[in-house]
């Protein structure tokens, strides 16, 4: 009988060991999350790992916009980790994006290294229609390397990622007075000046003319550009074409610049290939290098 006490007993204590504690029932001395708890990869366990941090970017904080929700372009400092689309949202000075992901592979990210990931602070993800996964998160600031930490659902381990938000991605109107100066802003009556241009984009292999031909007239800042070749027939800002101003020599093309000291991104359609087609450049026009013309 004392046999068979003992057995029913281990059995029952067995049973017990095997339930599932609700949430109810958990201690607070339980461990963490998995996410938690999980490595950060090393370098060897990672993917090349790309520089998407220009030295020479101004942060730019809530402050500076408008109000509302605007589609941004965000660089990842890695191809494993990629947004397929984000909206950055803006109320009251403060930025939050919701950033739509090309599958499922992550479950959570922290806003931060994967060293200093801590439960309570991750950001899980949510779902879209087709099941891909959607982190909504803080932003400091746009044109500004942030440390995010995403956790691998396969592999259980912190992936350390540096994101930027762009800038240049937004509308002007999604900026507020004065943040861009314009020629107003800057005094310049009608006339012609000279200003120093940057270019990026494209191969690296192109070039254009600085300091550039400014002209101001009725108020309007008009650009001169002349590029490093003869083998652009025209320029494109926005939906608006631009011609050459001339028949010969390296190409050259006039249009207004609405605002100094911000990345504009323009097109330029080559001719050097078997078939013509647009190359994705940016131009920046620096204030403070404006000086009349000699």
């Amino acid at each position: 009988m004392k046999k068979l006490y003992c057995i029913c007993a281990l059995f029952l204590l067995l049973t017990a060991c095997g339930q599932e504690k609700s949430p109810a029932d958990a201690s607070e001395s339980e461990p963490p999350a998995a996410s938690s708890q999980g490595q950060v990869a090393s370098s060897s366990q990672m993917a090349p790992v790309e520089d998407v941090v220009d030295p020479d970017m101004v942060p730019i904080c809530g402050d500076s916009l408008r109000d509302g929700t605007y589609s941004i372009a965000v660089d990842s400092s890695s191809s494993m980790f990629k947004i397929e689309s984000c909206e950055l949202t803006v109320e009251n000075g403060k930025m939050t994006a919701a950033m739509h992901m090309g599958g499922k592979g992550y479950l959570s990210v922290f806003m931060g290294t994967g060293a200093e990931a801590s439960r309570g602070a991750e950001i899980p993800f949510q779902e879209d229609g087709a099941g891909n996964h959607i982190f909504t998160v803080p932003v400091e600031a746009l044109d500004k390397g942030i440390p995010c930490a995403a956790f691998s659902k396969n592999k259980k381990l912190w992936y350390d990622r540096t994101l930027v938000f762009r800038a240049d991605s937004l509308p002007l109107e999604a900026f507020r007075e004065g943040v861009y100066p314009t020629a107003s802003d800057l005094d310049l009556t009608d006339g012609d000046y000279t200003v120093e241009a940057e270019l990026s984009g494209g191969s690296g292999k192109a070039g254009v003319q600085s300091p550039a031909a400014l002209r101001v007239e009725n108020g309007t800042a008009y650009v001169t550009v002349v590029w490093s070749s003869s083998n652009y027939d025209y320029m494109r800002v926005g939906e608006e074409q631009f011609f050459p101003v001339q028949a010969e020599g390296n190409s050259t093309f006039e249009f207004p610049v609405p605002v100094f000291d911000r990345k504009l991104t323009v097109y330029a359609d080559t001719t050097a290939m078997s078939t013509p087609h647009e190359i994705e450049y940016a131009l920046r026009f620096d204030s403070g290098t404006i000086q009349s013309a000699p």
